[in-house]
Parts: structure tokens; C-alpha cells; sequence
């Protein structure tokens, strides 16, 4: 049997008081309870608790010492939310996660393979549009990994 992963595209609206749908195939792999925070390229990265559990050990192992590590970890977590859903499926999304993914009406949900991402409808179209573009190009240059 194949390990439960996060995939597809799905299109919900925020409503006025920040609240999203999270899709019903991803709730099945979140659980009640789960994490969000700050994610790369403007988008917010959805984590079930045991990536989380994985991600945070892998996170606390890097040098305390190192400037970059330092700043990486202290932007990430300190965006983190543990998020519950309510009877409807949805979440509430805090202000300033909001504000970073410039979350407004329309957003996009995407499964990423162990995580979850929340996009602009517009940043999700503009990546999809460069990344189209850019497709062969990408798969050759990952060909060695």
C-alpha cells in the first residue's frame, strides 16, 4: 500500500473573518490538529503533527551557531499556528499569515507530498504560468538527484 501523501489543486474563498476550507482529502490526513507557518516562494506550508514532529527535529539539529540557521529557524517558527478545524472543515488563518501570503478572496490549496501549501489564487497562477514555462528545464536539471 502506498504512504499517505497530500496532492491535487484545490480553489476555496477565504470568508471576512479569515477562515478557509480545508479539502476534505486533506483533512483525512491532518487530523484534528495541525500546523501551519510561513512557507517559501509567499505561500503558507500546512504540516500533519508527526512532519511537524520530523521537521522540528530536523530544525532543532541545525547549528545554533550559524547566523543563517538562526534566522531561518526563528522566521519559521515564530509564524507557526497550530490550527483545529471546526464542523465545517475550515481553519481560521492568523493576520499576519494572511498578510505574508497576501491572502485576500480566492485561494488555492495545494498538495505537496508530506506537507500542504495555501496560495494567492494569483501568486498560485503566476507560479503555475512561470513554471509551465520552465518545466523541461527544470526536470533536466534535477535529473542527477
Amino acid at each position: 500500500m502506498a504512504a499517505k501523501m497530500f496532492f491535487g489543486e484545490f480553489e476555496h474563498s477565504l470568508d471576512a473573518k479569515g477562515r478557509l476550507i480545508i479539502p476534505a482529502k486533506f483533512r483525512e490526513l491532518l487530523g484534528p490538529n495541525f500546523v501551519i507557518t510561513r512557507g517559501m516562494d509567499g505561500c503558507i506550508f500546512g504540516y500533519p503533527p508527526a512532519r511537524w514532529s520530523t521537521l522540528q527535529a530536523q530544525l532543532d539539529a541545525l547549528p545554533l551557531t550559524k547566523k543563517d540557521a538562526r534566522a531561518f529557524v526563528r522566521f519559521f517558527y515564530s509564524a507557526a499556528a497550530e490550527c483545529e478545524l471546526d464542523k465545517q472543515g475550515r481553519i481560521m488563518i492568523p493576520a499576519s499569515l494572511r498578510q505574508y501570503a497576501d491572502l485576500a478572496k480566492k485561494c488555492v490549496i495545494v498538495g505537496v507530498s508530506d506537507r500542504f501549501e495555501i496560495w494567492s489564487a494569483d501568486k498560485w497562477q503566476a507560479f503555475e504560468a512561470e513554471t509551465t514555462t520552465n518545466f523541461d528545464d527544470l526536470a533536466e536539471n534535477l535529473i542527477d538527484f
